[in-house]
């Protein structure tokens, strides 16, 4: 990794600890990231001419692959024509056309550049709507680095072992309330003794910042219900499960309708893009048509858009079940893995998103996650890499697979796996 190396020493005269988000910096496992040049399916290629498998997948919107015909042929064309106007353009219908579609909670959303964007401004909506400033979020759970949000987040914070939230002001921080994930009781204090000042509650209906949790059973429905009874939104940020996990997202898969919803990563095939919607009413608070003010110079950017709807055009029933197979069948190969060498592991996955935990019992939130044993996720991961595939450099990140992986890609990986716990055990 001798280019590797030196780019990352130039990186880091110039970058903040040489990269543009934290978890690349591979702080939680050592070691340098390579630095990759190009990719396709489900492949990469370095500086230093290897090549790996990809199960980050630009952590999440690459569900096609790297470098998809279709999608890269859309953005081609649209780049084309202007890659910026400022001004609205035809594809911006499109894409919403079809997210509707998708997702019967929503009748309007707006695009904005990225999932902060998204959940910021969903909050800020809620607070207009509601009359309140309290909002409630889930310790683990990542929406983004807008300042209500880092309070207890997972992701690279968790990753990195960082304070709450440095250089957040207190006043900022004051009207965040932090629950427990999968603990309703969490939810039902805070709202009890906050009667009447929380706006919402939000939260991913699959963690997926501090590693995979599924909700557990009743869940989401019981959070449906407590905001209901205490008058306040429910906020479901799909920036990384809508149409990840299910093609009209976690909400369709577990059949609850929230009030907002973020998405962000697949919509934009790939580029930057967020966008956050609901019902017509809440949504047509939203400047101009209403006095809540969000602006963005590039929403609705063309090449986002472009590449969004090749994307969403590509995700029927048939390429879900693929995805699904493929899943199951590497959760099923981790599983055996580890049990061959007794090593203590346990694998949580919905759909084509999956976390390897080193811990023998399941993880139901943050602390569970933080209970998992790190340093041997390290060696796993730095042996998987030695061996040309390319995981999340974290414990609390996903994995993601893509319809370009296919079953001889799987069981490579799972070979790969065992020769890792080999090493594991022996240590």
């Amino acid at each position: 990794m001798e280019r590797s190396r030196e780019l990352f020493e130039r990186a880091s005269h110039l970058l903040p600890g040489g990269v543009n988000s934290p978890v690349r910096a591979f702080r939680s496992v050592s070691g340098t990231p390579p630095f990759i040049l190009s990719a396709s399916g489900c492949r990469l290629s370095d500086a230093d001419g290897r090549e790996y498998l990809d199960y980050i997948g630009s952590w999440g919107p690459m569900i096609l692959g790297h470098a998809h015909t279709s999608v890269t042929a859309a953005v081609i064309d649209a780049a084309k024509r202007g890659t910026s106007f400022g001004t609205p353009n035809p594809t911006e219908i499109s894409l919403a056309e079809m997210i509707l579609k998708r997702v019967p909670s929503l009748e309007k959303l707006r695009f904005v550049n990225s999932g902060t964007e998204a959940t910021m401004s969903a909050i800020r909506l809620a607070r207009a709507a509601k009359k309140r400033d309290g909002i409630i979020k889930f310790a683990g759970c990542y929406h983004g680095h807008a300042d209500p949000f880092l309070i207890h987040a997972g992701s690279g914070v968790a990753t990195l072992g960082l304070p709450d939230s440095p250089g957040v002001t207190k006043g900022a921080a004051k009207d965040t309330f932090v629950a427990t994930y999968n603990d309703l009781d969490s939810v039902k204090a805070i709202l009890e003794k906050q009667t009447g000042k929380i706006a919402a509650v939000i939260v991913e209906p699959v963690a997926g910042n501090m590693g995979v949790i599924p909700p557990a059973e009743g869940f989401l429905a019981g959070l449906r219900s407590l905001c209901y009874d205490h008058d306040a939104l429910l906020i479901f940020d799909e920036v990384m499960t809508g149409f990840r996990v299910h093609k009209g997202g976690a909400q369709e898969l577990y059949g609850i309708r929230p009030d907002l919803t973020t998405f962000g990563k697949i919509i934009g095939g790939g580029l930057p893009v967020g966008a956050f919607g609901g019902s017509e009413e809440l949504m047509s608070m939203i400047a101009p048509q209403g006095p809540v003010y969000q602006a963005g110079t590039l929403s609705g950017n063309p090449l986002a858009m472009a590449a969004g709807a090749a994307t969403l055009a590509l995700l029927d029933d048939k390429k879900y079940k693929v995805l699904e197979s493929l899943g199951a069948r590497l959760e099923e190969g981790l599983v055996e893995a580890a049990s061959e060498y007794h090593i203590p592991a346990t694998v949580q996955r919905v759909g084509s998103m999956l976390t390897l935990f080193f811990r023998d019992e399941p993880v139901r939130n943050y602390e569970d996650a933080r209970k998992a044993d790190h340093n041997r996720f390290a060696t796993f991961f730095h042996s998987l890499l030695a061996q040309g595939i390319h995981l999340p450099p974290s414990s609390y990140e996903s994995w993601f697979l893509s319809t370009a992986h296919s079953n001889r890609v799987i069981d490579h990986t799972i070979d790969a796996a065992l020769v890792a716990m080999e090493l594991i055990a022996s240590n």
